[in-house]
């Protein structure tokens, strides 16, 4: 089989990183493209992928816009000389459009329930789009549904194992307290008008965390300059390892938010999406794995007591179990899918 798989944002990088291994060392041909966003071409470089360089949509919303388009065209190019049976992505808006134009399949992965506008522009043309079963809507015949989380497809016990010679990578020793706290740019489309931590905000959460321990801030914009000595250096390949030994993650990011609670690290997200995503919903109410709050106060009051609680990360980390003896291996569940086989999934 040929397989393109489009790579927009380094979360996606881990999400299909073992679906390519695998898949490649099934014989099956993969063709990875990319946008140059982020940290992406950087992990996939570290991973030793090689992958078609699609360049940038562009930091501000008027020039994504203008370059969809433009990026729709460059996925097809080089799609086109590969001739793929199916193209995979995460709301991949330009994937869908590549495939409609190829005759290909086309199969989608979303979990973030705000981005309505890039379910409108890939919706008509993807054969599937397949959400974990707690996403909240409903998006027609297409749907697809797996018990389980987008992360779990790379923090799957079956796909990750710490390393523990992270902690002397970042200057710690074994059992040495830490929190890892996360800043995000806001800048792409479906964060129009959102926000999370006000500058006084930020300062305050680093000053309440660094009486408890050592805090790594990891910024997905510019950090402000007071905020410098806590940047995190280690390489960004080597973050699931961090927060699996970390006491205590607190961020905007969402992603990582569920990636610590899913390593069975206790988890803060602050941000004014919290309630629009199933995800949560279910970390928060049933496996109380991540804690959500669109209040800064809240936020930084609920990671001052997590941060001084001595038993938290022993108790995250039966939760954890818990939730895995429910949820499926994801990698696994996509390879199944893409083969025909049996994925484990509900029709919406």
């Amino acid at each position: 089989m040929r397989i393109v798989v489009d790579i927009n944002h380094p979360a996606h990088v881990h999400f299909f990183k073992h679906f390519v291994w695998s898949m490649r060392a099934a014989g099956h041909e993969v063709l990875i493209t990319a946008s140059d966003k982020d940290m992406a071409l950087h992990l996939l470089d570290r991973y030793g992928f090689d992958y078609v360089n699609l360049r940038s949509y562009g930091r501000h919303l008027v020039q994504k816009i203008i370059r969809l388009p433009i990026m729709d065209v460059r996925l097809w190019r080089a799609a086109r000389r590969f001739r793929p049976d199916v193209l995979l992505g995460v709301a991949s808006v330009r994937a869908a459009h590549a495939a409609a134009l190829l005759r290909s399949r086309c199969i989608n992965f979303d979990d973030s329930e705000h981005a309505r506008v890039e379910v409108r522009l890939y919706l008509p043309f993807v054969e599937r789009v397949c959400t974990p079963s707690c996403f909240k809507r409903d998006l027609g015949p297409k749907q697809l549904r797996y018990d389980g989380f987008h992360e779990l497809a790379y923090l799957h016990p079956r796909r990750f194992r710490a390393d523990p010679a992270i902690l002397g990578e970042a200057g710690l020793v074994p059992g040495e307290p830490f929190s890892v706290v996360r800043f995000v740019s806001w800048g792409a489309v479906h964060d129009v008008g959102q926000k999370g931590f006000r500058r006084d905000e930020k300062r305050r959460l680093i000053d309440t965390l660094a009486e408890r321990g050592r805090v790594f801030v990891v910024s997905e914009g510019p950090l402000d300059a007071e905020f410098e000595p806590h940047r995190l250096t280690v390489p960004p390949e080597r973050i699931h390892d961090l927060l699996f030994y970390a006491q205590l993650y607190v961020g905007e990011g969402a992603t990582m938010a569920t990636e610590a609670g899913l390593l069975g690290t206790p988890s803060v997200y602050m941000s004014s999406l919290v309630g629009t995503m199933g995800n949560f919903e279910e970390l928060a109410d049933r496996w109380d794995l991540v804690h959500a709050f669109r209040s800064a106060d809240q936020a930084i009051a609920d990671a001052a007591a997590l941060a001084g609680d001595t038993e938290a990360k022993a108790a995250w980390d039966r939760k954890r179990e818990r939730l895995l003896e429910e949820k499926v291996d994801v990698t696994q569940w996509m390879i199944d899918l893409v083969l025909g086989g049996p994925a484990a999934g509900e029709r919406d």
